[in-house]
């Protein structure tokens, strides 16, 4: 008996199944930008009004639903590192693609876990890492040639020291105000300098308590207590494939902002 060809879904269904994945991705954008990478998935799915099915047959994996939020985000970055390196002033090019990237990190969670840490199957993620010391790099080699920096700076140390800054942001900015990356983040670059008079530090100073919540806040993100005891932490991957709240995974070697 010959196979019956597959008939395609009727419009309605489709139309639902569209609007069911844009709430999501929706939802997905709100939830990571406040809590970051790890927010459990089923916050997400209860915040864009479906249930956790279906979550998981629109986004198998953590990976996934990731890609899908965050991929023009990262194709903007890219961009912004495109322009940086063909400004003349190599120099001038560093610090306007810093400006532009620590702006972002300050203010979305999300985006700051992607390009502070490694979450695998993310492939613009991957792209953009790439892409970032690429940059660096070229900006690095341009300014060595052009005196501005000096001459035993490599693009490991400065990626590592970005990635260091640039998990603290958040938590510097929470508590000294949206801005506030901007003088630790002159002081990092003036290390890049050669030997010169040293040029003012944008002001104002840290307070010791502004500080002390600073540091406070460098743990792990967590969502309001109400929010995350409510429901439980998805389930960890193993053989249904799916991640639970331990999606990402942390590295040192310096390949983030």
């Amino acid at each position: 008996m010959p196979d019956r060809p597959e008939t395609a879904a009727p419009p309605a269904r489709r139309r639902d199944a569209q609007r069911s994945r844009d709430r999501l991705t929706a939802a997905a954008r709100e939830v990571f930008t406040e809590l970051g990478l790890e927010a459990p998935l089923d916050v997400i799915a209860r915040r864009a009004g479906v249930g956790n099915a279906t979550l998981y047959r629109h986004y198998p994996n953590r990976a996934a639903l990731v890609e899908a939020v965050f991929h023009d985000t990262l194709a903007d970055t890219m961009a912004v590192g495109d322009r940086a390196r063909h400004h003349d002033d190599a120099w001038a090019g560093l610090t306007d693609y810093l400006d532009e990237v620590f702006a972002v990190l300050a203010a979305d969670r999300g985006t700051n876990d992607l390009m502070t840490t490694a979450l695998d199957g993310v492939e613009s993620l991957r792209a953009v890492h790439a892409h970032n010391r690429r940059t660096i790099d070229d900006l690095l080699r341009r300014g060595r040639e052009q005196g501005t920096v000096r001459a035993d700076a490599t693009t490991e140390d400065l990626l590592f020291a970005l990635a260091a800054l640039g998990r603290a942001v958040p938590a510097l900015a929470s508590a000294a105000g949206p801005r506030s990356w901007r003088r630790p983040l002159a002081l990092l670059l003036a290390g890049l300098r050669p030997p010169s008079p040293a040029s003012p530090l944008p002001r104002p100073a840290l307070t010791p308590t502004q500080l002390a919540d600073t540091l406070k806040g460098l743990g792990p993100h967590r969502a309001p207590p109400g929010e995350v005891q409510a429901v439980p932490s998805g389930p960890s991957p193993g053989a249904s494939g799916r991640p639970g709240r331990a999606g990402t995974r942390r590295t040192d070697h310096g390949d983030g902002a």
